[in-house]
């Protein structure tokens, strides 16, 4: 296990907490990052319906999932073999037979089928099915409760802000082979290849793993998109832009950051674009501090770079920690106007002031720990216009 039982345990009693202010008895979670932050249940299995019943009247949870993944349910999280519950194969990917039937099934074995239920409905692995079987099974639709546990993930334990540091030790040695294979004549996949490797690698010290989102590398027209990855046919040239938004991760919690490559002399544009975000972001880290919101974080930016021009319509960051495909961000806190999230001790959030037009884009981002009177970032990598050659 990645943590103590106490530390589970805790966090078992944190949501329970959650529970019973939503007025919930019985909580039933999909988000694999959930189940891993109470279980430690770590599988590539969420292509299946699987999850966890969380009942303020059960001690454990319990772990439901495909029958072939039983073992992985006892040989990677703290429960018992009486709370990990595989179903059988003929539940998989059958039109007549649904997962969720099986849910209901241990929900009147426990006598709790009467109980208020609630569900994550709006995440990547709850479906529209899910929904319509639960309610056929129980007589009534479940109670909306997505985001509960990922609300109580924010604030990181001691042993979590560690496995975020290691991540970033990771980020960085990523960051630097992605750098270092931008070169003109050079392939596109063969940089691509060298952040992968680089990312699941780690080092001795820090151990690497496989990121929640592929590594995000587009060039010249391409970085005009948030969310492109690198061209497998292509080599790089002289002149070339390349936006790099990659990712360090440590048993399952990511370090995500974000830097800009140009090979040559970058254009006038690009560098006053440079000089805005990279003034905004210096002030932002200067500004944060618990207590501040975080709207005010992003008016803050919005203040800093008002006198360049720049503008950026997307929000300006979101909550980090412990993720599965297809995100590393807790789906929580955003650095937006309305979030009035009050920053506490020990959050972590990645800054990305990310800034797309329609010819050309730069990323300069900043993962960072919310601290007792300000903010660390998670990495020293240089900012600015990068330049390999």
């Amino acid at each position: 296990m990645e943590f103590s039982l106490q530390e589970y345990s805790q966090r078992l009693a944190k949501v329970k907490k959650s529970m019973e202010a939503k007025g919930l008895d019985t909580l039933l979670i999909s988000d694999p990052s959930n189940m891993h932050w109470l279980t430690g249940y770590d599988g590539w299995s969420f292509y299946v319906h699987q999850g966890l019943l969380v009942a303020l009247d059960l001690n454990e949870p319990i772990w439901w999932g495909r029958g072939m993944d039983g073992n992985g349910a006892k040989i990677t999280t703290w429960l018992s073999a009486d709370s990990i519950r595989p179903y059988a194969d003929d539940y998989v990917q059958n039109p007549l037979k649904h997962p969720m039937s099986f849910v209901a099934d241990i929900l009147r074995e426990k006598g709790l089928e009467k109980k208020k239920l609630g569900c994550e409905w709006d995440n990547y692995w709850f479906t529209g099915k899910c929904l319509e079987v639960l309610n056929q099974q129980l007589g009534y639709l479940p109670i909306e409760a997505t985001g509960l546990v990922n609300w109580c993930r924010l604030v990181k334990s001691p042993t979590e802000i560690s496995y975020l540091k290691k991540a970033s030790i990771v980020c960085t040695k990523v960051m630097d082979a992605a750098v270092n294979a931008i070169r003109p004549g050079l392939k596109e996949r063969a940089a691509a290849a060298a952040v992968y490797s680089a990312c699941v690698l780690g080092t001795d010290e820090a151990p690497g793993d496989h990121p929640a989102i592929f590594p995000i590398m587009p060039s010249n027209e391409r970085t005009t998109c948030a969310h492109l990855g690198w061209d497998p046919s292509r080599d790089y040239q002289m002149g070339d832009l390349v936006l790099l938004e990659l990712c360090g991760v440590h048993k399952r919690y990511h370090c995500p950051l974000s830097r800009t490559v140009f090979l040559g002399d970058p254009p006038k544009k690009l560098k006053h674009i440079s000089d805005a975000v990279l003034d905004g972001v210096s002030k932002v880290l200067d500004f944060i501090k618990p207590g501040v919101t975080a709207e005010e974080v992003e008016a803050k930016w919005r203040e800093a770079i008002k006198s360049y021009g720049v503008v950026k319509p997307s929000r300006l960051g979101y909550s980090i920690g412990a993720s599965y495909v297809p995100d590393w961000g807790e789906r929580t806190v955003s650095l937006r106007p309305g979030d009035k999230t009050i920053l506490e001790p020990n959050m972590a959030f990645h800054l990305m002031p990310g800034i797309w037009e329609d010819d050309l884009g730069f990323e300069s981002s900043e993962p960072f720990l919310v601290t007792q009177d300000g903010c660390q970032p998670l990495t020293n990598y240089k900012r600015g216009i990068l330049s390999p050659l």
